[in-house]
């Protein structure tokens, strides 16, 4: 099992999107982000590329982005947003 966090800024995205988006939405990306205790690396995760050991997976229509310490069994949960048509376009 590894440990969650949450930084300081992810952790307000968290607060922000609780008073904006359904209770099911909200429900569906806390499971995504709960289930990174057990698989940090789950079916769907995509690599972030120039990034060591940053991730990012799909929690309905909202992003997580986050790192992934395996000797210290930690999971550092950095960003949190809602995916847009321009979210993952190049510049």
């Amino acid at each position: 099992m590894y440990r969650i966090e949450v930084s300081l800024s992810a952790d307000r995205d968290l607060e922000k999107l609780k008073a904006r988006i359904r209770r099911q939405e909200f429900q569906r990306l806390r499971i995504a982000v709960g289930g990174l205790a057990e698989e940090p690396r789950p079916q769907g995760v995509r690599k972030i590329k120039g990034e060591e050991r940053a991730y990012r997976i799909r929690g309905g229509s909202y992003r997580v982005v986050y790192e992934v310490y395996d000797n210290d069994k930690l999971v550092l949960i950095l960003q949190i947003a809602r995916r847009s048509e321009t979210t993952y376009r190049q510049q």
